[in-house]
């Protein structure tokens, strides 16, 4: 017999299998961004945002405290809080809507679901200052529209309704390169649309009964950047793979893509923190693993190893815990404001990477550092912790990442205690030259406009690797390539770094720019660094040259002229 309604309980177990089901996609949703970065994290960003939400209905379920006000109140505020990039903000805006529309329900039936369809797509696109089409807000949409359609004309059964709901929305989700061109070139369809489908086939799942695992854990290892500097919170973290194991291959035989598959795949199932590039003859090795044995054997299959380096994080988080107990050595995170600090009127907290850049936000007077970016993009949930700790009336948060930027926003909507400006900085450069342009003396709306207008002077490029082969802003780039990005896409490729970030430069520079900022990466050492600052030097007399060690990963360097 068919089915017209659904009740709270089944509803909560929709969620969970739709949460489950985005979870275990969520690699490969990582691998949909369209440029080939190793810090692609869509999937990462969507699946840490329903989790949030998750865990909370989860808790509900066991404690029988169940019906639909409840629940719409666990999904809409778990994920609200727990919302990390542009992907996870528009899926928790989503989710809002939604159940802004039918927490009032006792039963769900296909009229109420059409009508909480359209608040979801709604709800997001107000989220969002600019909605572009192509992305998960067009497949939303679309999914709506089939949904309006089947509700007004009469349909009464849900399997059938959600059936064709999804399969609309797969359509949509297909077409999405066709209002893209990035997509197209790159050969891909929208991350963020892809994990939306995942939640609800899972969810569609549930329904038809199938058997799921509604088991909700959440991994707090790879959930949350760093935020504090407190010593509890870093005696507190949990380390779940104990060792840094690194190496190179010196192949002996074809290197073929399935062997590159299934090697990543062993690495997933002893470990974490995977890279594999393979160039050539070599292959560069990256893993947290508690038996690097395994990792060495499983690589002496291909070839003889080299630079083998095997680092024990817990010794060293201990031995970490140990100075900064006697008080010689700050944490990593290093900047928090002092305990039961006066008020002041202005503070800034600042979404930053790497122990150099860092300091130097430090000295500028940085109240707070949320650790994250680009490999970590922090929650909603993170900016409101650290706008807690800050003891001001005002206080300017620099997201320094375009991803970053929608749940700072977030974050400022839920605080009533204190002024939030989110000055809209894209990169770490922006956020220096921001911070460095605050006048004390002005007002915090003067401030506002100077930082927003200096930022807008700043260019950024970035040097990172290729993680796969692909085609974008017209450029051929091979998995494990040398590229740099600018503000709006890949500048210059190569196989020789220094060649790329020098082409990265040229790029970026203008007759009027006049100063040329180099931040070298953990990776990169400092006579390195130096050779390059000499080949800029030599190419722009007239500009003026600044080298900054910036630690930062994964990326060898960040340059901003200006």
């Amino acid at each position: 017999m068919a089915s017209k309604t659904i009740d709270a309980k089944m509803c909560a177990q929709m969620f969970l299998a739709g949460a489950k089901n985005l979870e275990s996609k969520k690699e490969w949703i990582n691998e949909l961004n369209v440029f080939p970065v190793p810090d692609g994290d869509t999937g990462t960003n969507m699946t840490l945002t329903i989790m949030s939400a998750a865990k909370e209905v989860a808790g509900l379920l066991d404690t029988g405290a169940l019906d639909m006000p409840s629940l719409c109140k666990a999904i809409s505020s778990g994920s609200l809080r727990g919302a990390r990039g542009n992907s996870g903000v528009i899926l928790s805006q989503l989710f809002r809507g939604f159940t802004k529309s039918v927490k009032n329900c006792q039963e769900i039936t296909i009229p109420v679901l059409a009508d909480a369809f359209d608040k979801a797509v709604e709800t997001a696109y107000k989220a969002v200052m600019k909605p572009k089409e192509g992305t998960i807000l067009t497949v939303a949409r679309g999914g709506a529209e089939k949904a309006r359609e089947l509700a007004d004309a009469g349909m009464e059964d849900i399997a059938d309704f959600l059936e064709q709901v999804i399969r609309h929305a797969d359509e949509v989700l297909s077409r999405t390169p066709e209002l893209l061109p990035v997509l197209k070139q790159a050969g891909v369809v929208d991350s963020g649309g892809q994990g939306l489908m995942q939640v609800l086939k899972g969810a569609y799942d549930a329904y038809l009964g199938k058997e799921i695992d509604l088991t909700i854990t959440v991994d707090q290892h790879a959930a949350a950047p760093k935020v504090s500097g407190s010593l509890e919170a870093q005696a507190n973290a949990e380390i779940k793979f104990g060792y840094c194991t690194e190496f190179i291959i010196m192949l002996s035989r074809t290197f073929n893509i399935k062997m590159e598959m299934d090697f990543k795949e062993y690495l997933e199932s002893i470990g974490d923190s995977i890279v594999v590039v393979a160039d050539d003859d070599v292959v560069k090795v990256h893993v947290h693993t508690n038996d690097p044995g395994l990792a060495i054997q499983k690589a002496l299959k291909y070839g003889a190893l080299s630079n083998l380096k095997i680092d024990n994080m817990r010794l060293e988080h201990q031995e970490k815990l140990f100075k900064m107990s006697r008080g010689q050595e700050m944490p990593e995170q290093a900047v928090e404001p002092v305990e039961n600090a006066p008020r002041k009127d202005v503070g800034f907290i600042v979404v930053s990477v790497g122990d150099g850049i860092n300091e130097i936000l430090k000295a500028l007077g940085v109240d707070y550092i949320i650790e994250g970016g680009q490999t970590m993009n922090p929650s909603t949930e993170d900016m409101l912790n650290a706008i807690e700790k800050v003891n001001a009336d005002n206080i300017f948060i620099l997201p320094n990442n375009k991803n970053i930027i929608l749940a700072a926003n977030q974050a400022k909507t839920l605080v009533e205690d204190k002024n939030i400006v989110v000055i809209p900085t894209k990169t770490v450069p922006q956020g220096i030259t921001a911070v460095i342009n605050y006048v004390p003396d002005l007002s915090i709306e003067e401030n506002t406009e100077t930082m927003t207008e200096e930022i807008k002077n700043v260019h950024t490029g970035q040097v990172t690797y290729a993680v796969r082969d692909t085609t974008i802003d017209d450029k051929e780039i091979k998995q494990g390539d040398f590229m740099g990005i600018g503000d709006k896409g890949i500048l210059s490729v190569g196989n020789e770094m220094q060649d790329v970030t020098l082409h990265m430069i040229d790029e970026m520079m203008s007759d009027e720019m006049e100063l040329i900022s180099i931040y070298y990466g953990s990776d990169i050492s400092e006579e390195d660094a130096e050779a390059l600052k000499c080949e800029v030097e030599k190419k722009y007399e007239g500009c003026d040259i600044e080298l900054q060690y910036g630690g930062q990963p994964i990326y060898y360097y960040t340059v901003s002229v200006e």
